[in-house]
């Protein structure tokens, strides 16, 4: 398990209430590709920086690839494990701070003890996964587009070639091209590279087509992980402010329609699959 949430609590001071309350969590290291999703103030960003080791908890312990963090924990010991576990904020130019691109997505493996030459070759690598024009390596990456700077901020933190990939809300302010773009990036990373994924979305369309897993939070406490057919199957998402993804909420007309059997589906590609089993065997 790479990483395991032992009854954690977390406040940011002695005189605030408490953000997260009693979280008791299992993330495995490959093939999980996790949504996060929940409210505005549910502790969703709290949560994922206990997770990179940004934050520590103030109860309970966290154990990140065999090292066991508590509230005594020494600060040097949780650095190393930030390599394993990159994290991509929400804002992108907080990771953005380098005079060029090439410049930005180097700075990772060499913090990590890789020479220029390295970490060049790295950078170049990364960048042409996400996406980035070699037009754009020498150029400033604050003259970059939203999706292009969120790209270069993923292409940074893939360099330092981690266990686990962590997004906070990858997708938000992107048009319906880039949030496509940016999904298929990490679904590459995660069914390729072995990696796993969690990213925080509010998009619940995004959660049901791309997630294999959810973990939702309500009010600082993990309500639900599991598997995404038993959130969106079983849970009253209403409940929680959340509606039907779009793609149920069509299957539902067409049982109404053409009488077809509600099947769960995640994405229209595997609705055009099932409609054409289904007319197919209607046809004979």
């Amino acid at each position: 398990m790479a990483i395991q949430f032992r009854n954690v609590s977390f406040l940011y001071n002695k005189r605030s209430s408490y953000v997260l309350r009693d979280i008791n969590l299992k993330i495995n290291s490959q093939n999980d590709f996790i949504a996060l999703i929940g409210r505005i103030g549910s502790g969703k960003s709290t949560l994922v920086q206990l997770m990179n080791g940004l934050l520590i908890p103030s109860e309970g312990e966290i154990e990140i690839f065999n090292q066991k963090i508590n509230s005594k924990t020494p600060y040097q010991k949780i650095i190393p494990l930030r390599q394993k576990i990159g994290l991509v904020f929400q804002l992108p130019e907080y990771q953005l701070f380098e005079t060029t691109v090439l410049k930005d997505v180097m700075f990772s493996p060499k913090n990590f003890n890789k020479n220029d030459l390295e970490s060049k070759k790295i950078a170049i690598q990364m960048l042409k996964l996400v996406g980035i024009d070699k037009d754009l390596f020498h150029v400033s990456p604050f003259k970059l587009s939203g999706g292009q700077k969120r790209k270069v901020a993923i292409a940074g933190v893939l360099a330092m070639n981690p266990s686990i990939l962590i997004l906070d809300e990858p997708t938000r302010g992107l048009d319906i091209k880039n949030k496509i773009e940016i999904m298929t990036i990490l679904k590459q990373a995660n069914q390729k590279d072995k990696k796993t994924v969690i990213y925080i979305t509010h998009d619940i369309d995004l959660a049901a087509e791309y997630a294999n897993k959810i973990i939702f939070l309500e009010k600082g406490e993990v309500l639900f992980s599991g598997y995404k057919k038993d959130f969106f199957l079983y849970q009253n998402l209403s409940k929680f402010g959340f509606y039907k993804p779009q793609i149920f909420q069509i299957m539902d007309f067409l049982k109404q329609k053409i009488n077809l059997p509600f099947v769960p589906q995640y994405s229209f590609q595997e609705l055009m699959k099932y409609l054409k089993t289904f007319y197919k065997k209607n046809s004979n």
